[in-house]
């Protein structure tokens, strides 16, 4: 058996090389064409600082997602996925000790000398095939599977081949060259468990005269054990599966496209063909359902945000259809007819043609607030935390001036108290920014027989808009004002982990709104 070397060792390694590195800042260019720097990843060694060095910091995150050295002190380990990917993106500029790390933590597990860091198999590798996937495996070893193990692999793996390639119409993965052998896909079965990882895609060659486009292969668990991921094995292969081959296709798109947009919508996709594991629930408290105050944008190395808001693929899905989030990845991507758009950019021209992103930011942020009357399992949803306020006879005015960040929320839900019986109105009053920065306004009336009203409130270039609802007690239970910052302005490549790695132009934006009962 070849040696492999410990965590510890690993980190060693990385330690050193922040000596030897040198690389240059990254410069990354809308659409994603320079490498994700996480700067706040930690240090290997407190004596060697690599986030002081954007080529190191990436390898130290690599590290730490495939071998579990940050997760040994109990922070939460990178995603394995996003870490390889931005290891790729950086590695021409590693220099050549770097670059041999990377090419080994990048390797496939049949890579044999070439693999002297990360997963190689220790035992001769088997393979079986169906019409577009291959399953490589071995018998022998703690990364051995059982036959019966990788025919379930491979029928799954099918499955979501034809669920994400032929129904929903994406493209396939790109061809990798025959590096498995053949032309078809490589997924490999691999013990990850113990590390905490259920699986992970890494890009691997650069399409040829498509500069963001790659090809890729997938490492799986090799058994998904209930006692390892706390479910049962074919239910955690099918969420796992359906996320990470999606990742695959993004490559095929673009590789170095914005992280929020890569996770998000392979965590969407994963409800999608496994609708009934509802696996993707567990991340609601951490996206915008939980914290409707934190961008859409955001990819948090440390958090689980970009994972939570594949809500707001599905709130899209539902009303405009799921080829939607298809459309924003064909701008999003190379190789189209369109040039090359970061994230948000992309999902603002999509959503031109459906009647802005304005509108539906500010109405999915409303939904929020009442999962269970927007989505359809949305009962078993939690709901936007809202600023709640009673409004009486003897207080019939409620004042608020919130402070909004881009692409987040605010909402307030007033509800009549007994002195406003009936005959009463409420009058608001919306003064937020000027309409070069996006402001948007949502009203949901929850009336007393149950139903629900909503509506956009108009809010003309200046920001200012006012609306009036029926407030009488016995026709209304409550009232919600909804107030979105749907800015997407940016000055990218500013090191964030934002859309285009930028520094938003409309963060903290000032609303105030006013609500007044009055009687009719």
């Amino acid at each position: 058996m070849r040696h492999r070397p410990s965590s510890a060792a690993l980190a060693l390694v990385v330690a050193t090389l922040a000596t030897t590195l040198a690389a240059p800042p990254s410069s990354a260019s809308p659409g994603g064409t320079g490498a994700t720097v996480v700067a706040s990843a930690p240090a290997a060694d407190p004596a060697a600082d690599p986030a002081a060095d954007p080529g190191t910091a990436v390898l130290v995150r690599a590290t730490d997602a495939l071998y579990g050295g940050r997760a040994a002190r109990g922070d939460r380990r990178p995603d394995a996925t996003l870490a390889l990917r931005d290891l790729f993106l950086a590695r021409a500029r590693l220099g050549e000790i770097g670059e041999r790390f990377a090419g080994g933590l990048l390797a496939r597990p049949t890579d044999g000398d070439q693999d002297p860091y990360a997963d190689g198999y220790s035992a001769r590798q088997r393979q079986r095939c169906g019409t577009k996937v291959c399953v490589h495996w071995v018998t022998r070893t703690e990364d051995r599977a059982s036959d019966a193990w990788v025919d379930t692999t491979l029928r799954v793996m099918g499955k979501v081949w034809k669920h994400h390639v032929r129904t929903l119409g994406y493209r396939a993965p790109a061809p990798d060259g025959r590096r498995g052998g053949n032309a078809l896909f490589d997924v490999y079965l691999k013990d990850l468990g113990g590390k905490g990882v259920y699986g992970y895609c890494a890009p691997e060659r650069k399409v040829p005269g498509q500069a963001e486009q790659a090809s890729g292969f997938c490492v799986l668990d090799n058994d998904f054990a209930r006692e390892q991921f706390g479910r049962r094995p074919l239910e955690t292969l099918r969420v796992t599966a359906a996320h990470e081959f999606f990742h695959a296709i993004q490559f095929a798109y673009d590789f170095g496209e914005d992280p929020w947009l890569l996770e998000s919508t392979a965590t969407w996709i994963e409800g999608r063909f496994a609708a009934r594991v509802d696996d993707n629930r567990i991340y609601l408290p951490y996206g915008q359902l939980g914290r409707p105050g934190t961008s859409l944008d955001l990819y948090e190395p440390s958090g689980y945000a970009h994972y939570g808001n594949w809500t707001f693929w599905e709130f899209l899905a539902a009303r405009l259809g799921p080829d939607v989030v298809r459309d924003v990845w064909w701008r999003a991507g190379t190789g189209g007819r369109m040039p090359d758009e970061y994230s948000t950019q992309a999902l603002r021209r999509v959503l031109a043609d459906h009647g802005g992103l304005r509108r539906r930011f500010a109405a999915y942020a409303a939904g929020n607030t009442m999962p269970g009357r927007t989505y359809p399992e949305g009962r078993a949803y939690p709901a936007a935390p809202v600023t709640a306020r009673r409004v009486t006879a003897a207080r019939p005015r409620v004042r608020l001036a919130p402070r909004i960040d881009h692409l987040s929320s605010r909402s307030v839900r007033l509800r009549p108290g007994r002195s406003l019986a009936r005959g009463w109105r409420l009058q608001v009053r919306i003064d937020g920014p000027d309409g070069v920065r996006s402001p948007a306004a949502y009203l949901t009336v929850e009336r007393a027989d149950g139903s629900v009203q909503r509506r956009p409130v108009r809010l003309d270039r200046t920001g200012a808009g006012r609306v009036r609802a029926v407030f009488g007690r016995r026709a209304v239970r409550t009232v919600t004002i909804t107030l979105a910052n749907a800015s997407t302005r940016v000055t990218c490549d500013t090191g964030t982990s934002l859309a285009c790695q930028g520094s938003p132009l409309d963060d903290r934006a000032r609303f105030r709104v006013t609500a007044v009962a009055v009687r009719r």
